[in-house]
């Protein structure tokens, strides 16, 4: 297994988001192999397209406001190149990745993680100096 590195988020890649401030229980989509959930308070992400949600307590803690609806992630993260297929457990549900992908972490003991392709983690970080 890859050692994790520290990477940021590149600045020109925002995101556009908005709160599930509703009186809901919540709801199921299917995505990255997995259902993933969403809990009233969470946040709708559209990231390039990607759409997507994100755990209020994650998003609050690592993302700023730029401008109304647009946000930047802001805290750092730590990554891997995945050795094998596998999945991980995030907080919305389980996604699924191949060997070659990126695990990425939003702290450095590596317990609120999410896999994306290189390609799509190349595009959006760069190594943290």
């Amino acid at each position: 297994m890859s050692e994790l590195r520290k990477y940021v988020r590149r600045a020109d890649k925002s995101v556009t988001a908005v709160q599930l401030d509703l009186d809901t229980d919540g709801f199921t989509y299917r995505k990255w192999g997995g259902v993933q959930m969403a809990s009233a308070g969470d946040w709708l992400v559209n990231n390039g397209g990607d759409v997507y949600t994100v755990d209020r307590e994650t998003f609050e803690w690592t993302y700023r406001m730029v401008s109304p609806g647009v946000y930047q992630k802001v805290q750092s993260v730590w990554a891997r190149v995945a050795d094998v297929d596998g999945k991980i457990q995030t907080k919305e549900g389980e996604t699924y990745y191949r060997a070659g992908d990126m695990i990425v972490f939003n702290d450095e003991e590596g317990r609120d993680g999410y896999a994306m392709t290189a390609e799509t983690f190349e595009r959006l970080y760069e190594p943290a100096r």
